[in-house]
């Protein structure tokens, strides 16, 4: 139990004591106390006078004198400031947390809960690599399930491939037209790479043709409509719906491609799911689940018999679910599979890793689950997070300025061994531990620096401003746990018992170990606002306060034997917490750098 909670309970038993009032702990108010007051966690009267009855100022000092003198083990001393009651808490009850908990490896982690979510991410097309946006949402989504576990949940990590369409056409066309047999493995290219070349070849191709068309006297949009390169590749989507076996063996062998380049950018950046959904394999799903709407009244059909839900009642608007043809929309296909994958697993919730631009889809799909009275709908939950951009601006898949993952990564790389070349502490590392420490410190710069903004945001991502091992980056937080190593690699193994529990703490010393104590509850409000980028900003923070604090004061050198002890114990927990956080973010951290 975080000390938080501790202080909402005393609070809410001393309030029923005194004054013989029922006020939850939950909605009792604790802030950290303001620099520039003494004390360690703030109770907020404002909000509770009118139900004790008391002027703020007396109802602070009552409840103060209460609390130091019925839970001295946790309290030390308190003052009352204009309403707002801080409390010193006791270097008795730190001293004791850092006793019980030096030694966790894998601190801040819940027991198992009983419930399970599933978190679906990456999401890509097959006409093409994975790209820096899909390192956001890749990384938004491993990290979320990840912290979700941690958070005591039991975890699916799921992919939606998006593999057929008119897009994937695009590609298949283009090749059959310019490629005269090539293959990956001809060309020396990465599967991804290889197709989304052609994808780029056909929008080139198109615009020509379109142009041309547009010169012999036709409208732009006539032009777009009768560009030869733009109807072959519908007639080609025919065919594939129509089961035509060569366009279905090109479509599965190119798609291969795709998917042997997707694994292994996957292994790279850490990414893995145990459950992978094709939409050729899922976009037929809902259609009976149309006719049930349709009986329940949910649904309407037109006279040209297309139907429709109306959700203009509830503030958005009117929406088709299936074609006058008979054919399914994406939004069916989606209701099909939320039923799908709760038949498969039984989630209590299910996140939806997808950027902003879907944010009206899946209001509709939720909307529509929980007319239809499906058991999910109420665990549907859309984890939008904004564009991430490059400081020259915007990327576009189909005119081929898009940044591919692959290049991402080796760049980061790339600057990591420049810029720790350039601090020239490495000089007795084998060229093997060279290269692994270049990959780690490249990859936690870029992971670091797309996971610590607010998911909601947008964001311009800059290579090199993430590697900057001073400021708030990955780089900075894995140099501090390797300087922490090697601190306890020169005392060697000793167990770091404190013969007393006498010792009073400096100001950074209970600053440090206040900050270790927050862990489990950060992870927690993590793991409920589904938001990584509190976990980031908080061990930023922690690192920042341990080398506040080793910068002051001493550990081999400490003024006694248990004030050495002491502050082993107090390194060794800012450790393992700085280990277990970054690897809830996905990123290693090296013993040495």
């Amino acid at each position: 139990m975080s000390i938080v909670i501790k202080i909402k309970e005393a609070a809410s038993e001393a309030i029923k004591a005194l004054y013989n009032v029922e006020i939850a702990a939950k909605d009792i108010t604790v802030n950290a106390t303001k620099p520039e007051f003494e004390g360690d966690y703030t109770i907020v009267i404002f909000s509770l006078i009118k139900q004790l009855r008391k002027a703020p100022d007396v109802a602070g000092n009552e409840l103060g004198t209460y609390l130091t003198q019925h839970h001295a083990n946790l309290f030390g001393s308190f003052n009352v400031i204009k309403g707002f009651l801080n409390l010193v808490v006791a270097d008795q009850y730190w001293l004791q947390f850092l006793t019980n908990n030096y030694s966790n490896e894998h601190p801040g982690e819940s027991a198992r809960n009983g419930k399970k979510v599933m978190v679906e991410y990456s999401s890509p097309n097959t006409n093409k690599p994975l790209h820096l946006g899909h390192l956001r949402n890749n990384f938004l989504g491993w990290s979320t399930a990840a912290i979700l576990n941690a958070g005591g949940y039991d975890i699916v990590k799921t992919c939606i491939v998006n593999d057929r369409g008119i897009h994937i056409c695009k590609s298949m066309i283009a090749w059959q037209l310019f490629a005269n047999g090539a293959t990956p493995q001809s060309e020396g290219v990465k599967g991804d790479h290889f197709v989304g070349d052609y994808y780029v070849k056909f929008n080139e191709e198109y615009k020509k043709e379109v142009a041309a068309l547009m010169a012999g006297g036709l409208s732009k949009e006539a032009a777009e409509k009768e560009a030869p390169i733009m109807k072959a590749a519908q007639q080609m989507l025919v065919d594939w719906e129509a089961g035509n076996p060569a366009v279905v063996e090109l479509w599965k062998t190119m798609n291969e491609w795709v998917y042997a380049g997707f694994d292994e950018t996957y292994k790279r950046i850490g990414s893995n799911f145990d459950k992978i959904y094709y939409e050729s394999q899922t976009y037929l799903l809902g259609k009976d689940l149309v006719e049930d709407g349709l009986a329940k009244g949910v649904f309407t059909q037109r006279a040209d018999g297309s139907v429709w839900i109306d959700l203009t009642a509830d503030g958005l608007d009117e929406k088709i679910v299936r074609r006058k043809d008979g054919t399914s929309v994406y939004i069916t296909q989606d209701i099909g599979l939320v039923v799908n994958k709760y038949e498969e697993y039984g989630c209590d919730q299910s996140i939806y890793v997808v950027g902003d631009e879907q944010n009206y889809h899946f209001k509709v799909l939720k909307l529509i689950a929980q007319k239809l009275g499906l058991p999910s709908a109420d665990g549907i939950y859309h984890l939008s997070y904004g564009m991430v951009e490059l400081p020259t601006g915007k990327m576009k898949s189909r005119e081929g300025t898009v940044v591919d993952a692959d290049d991402i990564v080796n760049e980061m790389i790339s600057i990591a061994r420049q810029k720790t070349e350039e601090l020239g502490k490495v000089k007795d590392f084998t060229e093997t531990e060279l290269a692994a420490l270049y990959n780690t410190i490249g990859l936690g710069a870029l992971k670091f620096f797309l996971l610590r903004v607010d998911p909601k945001k947008k964001m311009i991502f800059n290579p090199e401003e993430s590697i900057d091992f001073h400021g708030f980056t990955g780089p900075f937080v894995q140099y501090t746990y390797a300087r922490i190593k090697s601190i306890l690699r020169k005392v060697g193994n000793t167990e770091y018992n404190v013969s007393g529990n006498n010792e009073s703490l400096l100001p950074l010393e209970k600053a440090v170990i206040n900050q270790l104590e927050q862990f489990a509850g950060v992870i927690d409000e993590c793991a409920t606002e589904h938001d990584p980028s509190k976990l980031a900003i908080y061990v930023f923070n922690l690192a920042k306060i341990f080398n506040s604090f080793y910068t002051e004061h001493s550990i081999s050198n400490a003024e006694t034997a248990d004030k050495k002890m002491l502050r082993l114990q107090l390194a060794q927990l800012t450790a393992h917490t700085i280990k277990s956080a970054m690897q809830l973010l996905g990123i290693e951290v090296p013993e040495r750098m």
